[in-house]
Formats: structure tokens, C-alpha cells, sequence
């Protein structure tokens, strides 16, 4: 009977728990975000400010405007798209946050696929 009445007062005392967001210190700065693809690691390196971030990855530079929805999600929209590909937008969400860190989701808009990532950041 015991273990009966703990169990709601555990999933109350879980549910209560919030996951710090200050999405307001990762809105502009210098950032890095590395992935793994086919068993290789990638390094992307941005600069953002409020409605441009501008992205360096394997030697090429590209430029995409910034619409913020609200503290913590944006809109990302290639300047300058080379195909049909790169003209759809891709919507970020910052998860969690950290000192010099965040994780975020993103995918194309519209779409149900998201994939996560972790972005840490270098400086102002």
C-alpha cells in the first residue's frame, strides 16, 4: 500500500522539475557544432547576430537570414540557395541550455523529422 502512495508523489515531485532555457545568451555570438557522419566528424563554424548567421563549413561560407518565433526557436532561410534544396527553410529549437552550450532539434520546416545536435559557443 505503501509503494502505491509514493508513486503519485514521485511523478509529482518529477513533474515540477523545469529544464533551464536561457536561449537569450545564445542569440548572438561565435559557435561551433560538431556531427559525425558516416563515421567521420564535422566541424561547423558560425557567427550569429539577431537576423543573419553566417556558416563556414569544409573551407565554403554561406549566409542565412534569421527570423526568431520566440526565445528559443528560429527560422533559418538560405541567402543565397545553389538548388532546390537549400531553398527550404529549417526550423531550430534550443532544448536545454548550459554555461557555453545548448542542445537543439532542427528539421525542415513542415516536416515530422527533427534531428538533434549540440552547439557550444566560442564567443561574443
Amino acid at each position: 500500500m505503501k509503494k502505491l502512495f509514493l508513486l503519485p508523489l514521485l511523478l509529482l515531485v518529477l513533474s515540477c522539475y523545469n529544464v533551464e532555457r536561457n536561449c537569450q545568451d545564445f542569440k548572438t555570438g561565435k559557435f561551433r557544432f560538431d556531427y559525425e557522419v558516416d563515421g567521420v566528424v564535422k566541424t561547423t563554424l558560425f557567427e550569429r547576430n539577431d537576423s543573419i548567421e553566417i556558416e563556414t563549413y569544409n573551407g565554403k561560407t554561406d549566409t542565412a537570414s534569421i527570423r526568431w518565433t520566440n526565445d528559443c526557436e528560429y527560422i533559418l532561410k538560405k541567402l543565397h540557395p545553389k538548388n532546390m534544396a537549400e531553398e527550404k527553410s529549417i526550423s531550430m529549437k534550443i532544448l536545454t541550455t548550459s554555461e557555453n552550450s545548448y542542445t537543439f532539434e532542427f528539421g525542415l520546416v513542415g516536416s515530422g523529422q527533427k534531428q538533434k545536435g549540440t552547439v557550444t559557443k566560442l564567443g561574443e
